[in-house]
């Protein structure tokens, strides 16, 4: 019997298992790598339905040319001559529109919701699952004038589209974080956001997966693919030709490249970003992103996790101590009576997040192709839109209508 080949082990991949093995689908994953250290396992692990606006947005072109001259910055391209750079560069400048931005905000609005709903379903579901689940919010904590206007216009935007908001003084600050100052101008609080343990995440999934019987066939290359018809009969790797029903891409920063076997344009670019595990001492209690910085703060418990920058760099894996410095310094700056201490490069956790040139996943049927979908491009929301992305496919692969509209992901659309 066939098997529905799931390219791509990451959060998604996972989540998109998940669901499809409730329908009784048998399932392969297989991905290039050994799945002990991913995208998926050191990011921040926010779920954030108050995250409507994409990356491509008006301002962050001027930004992204004002950060190019920092070390430190919190976003960078680094200058190359590179055609696939230069398309994706041209096509994120065409993106970064307010038009583009109203039409992406009640797509990223919804599939967000649903995914926080899910993640709710899924902890009732599996209690025996540790995932460090804190429905808490998030803290958008700024310093600046420049900064809190911008942050007061998203709260207003947001509670525009239904989602709520509070602007918080620093008193309120106090409040909310009791255990040390945090030096701030203001902060605006997302209620109904959340975040996990992204590791503990992906571990759980992971072996949850194998004892349902999915199977994983890592350290596996997709070398091309047999196909005729606008179908793919079979993935051919590199440990030898597997005979496929259906075919989901699901392969991250690597889509693209997948993608161009099939001959199709999936336009990507892997944005490098760097975490790091401290004792959280004295506690910080309330996950935040530091705003100025683009810095995400993620308490859990004893220990916190300070991750950052987006650095365009193609499928480049090399740490840039530089821009972990950047992050670094941001923890003292915020929060002066935190005992921070810089990390080794061994403890410094990496992965290139997938990211589309509009900011928009790419979620449905590959272009000429009837049996072949694609989930992926989620930047930085990898974690956040997972579980609905993996819904989503379900829903698609089993022929059935989807639980929201989905078409602002449509995977041909810069064909």
């Amino acid at each position: 019997m066939k098997s529905t080949l799931i390219i791509g082990g990451g959060i998604v991949g996972l989540f998109t298992a998940y669901f499809l093995q409730k329908e009784g689908i048998e399932i392969a994953i297989i991905d290039r790598t050994d799945l002990k250290d991913n995208c998926s396992t050191g990011n921040a692990g926010m779920i954030v339905p108050s995250h409507i606006i994409p990356l491509a947005a008006p301002g962050m072109i001027a930004k992204g040319i004002s950060w190019m001259f920092s070390s430190k910055s919190p976003f960078y391209i680094h200058p190359r001559f590179d055609y696939k750079l230069l398309q994706w560069s041209l096509l994120f400048f065409k993106s970064a529109n307010q038009k583009q931005v109203e039409k992406a905000i009640p797509f990223l609005k919804n599939i967000s919701l649903l995914s926080k709903s899910l993640y709710l379903e899924f902890r009732e579901t599996h209690p025996e699952a540790a995932l460090a689940f804190q429905d808490k919010g998030l803290m958008m904590v700024y310093q600046t004038d420049a900064m809190e206007k911008e942050e007061i216009e998203f709260a207003n935007l947001a509670r525009k589209h239904g989602l709520e908001a509070e602007i918080l003084s620093p008193e309120d600050i106090r409040k909310v974080e009791p255990n040390l100052e945090v030096k701030a101008k203001g902060a605006v609080l997302f209620p109904g956001d959340a975040h996990l343990d992204p590791g503990a995440l992906y571990s759980f999934l992971k072996k949850y997966l194998e004892a349902k019987g999915v199977k994983f066939l890592t350290e596996t290359q997709v070398l091309g693919f047999e196909k005729s018809e606008g179908k793919v009969q079979a993935v051919l790797t590199d440990t030898g030709k597997i005979e496929a029903e259906k075919v989901l891409l699901c392969g991250g920063s690597w889509s693209g490249e997948l993608a161009k076997k099939l001959g199709f344009t999936l336009p990507m670019m892997g944005g490098k970003g760097y975490s790091f595990l401290q004792q959280n001492q004295p506690e910080i209690k309330q996950a935040s992103i530091l705003t100025e910085m683009k810095v995400a703060v993620s308490p859990y418990g004893k220990h916190i996790r300070f991750g950052g920058t987006m650095e365009i760099a193609g499928t480049n894996q090399k740490i840039d101590m530089k821009r972990v410095q950047g992050i670094f310094e941001s923890i003292n700056r915020y929060y002066p009576d935190f005992q921070s201490k810089f990390p080794k490069e061994s403890e410094i956790w990496k992965g290139l997040r997938p990211c589309s040139p509009d900011g928009m996943p790419y979620i449905g049927f590959a272009p000429g192709y009837s049996n072949v979908l694609v989930g992926s491009g989620h930047s930085m929301m990898g974690i956040s839109m997972a579980p609905a992305t993996g819904k989503l496919l379900a829903e698609l692969h089993q022929q059935k209508d989807t639980t929201i509209e989905i078409g602002g992901f449509e995977v041909g659309r810069f064909a």
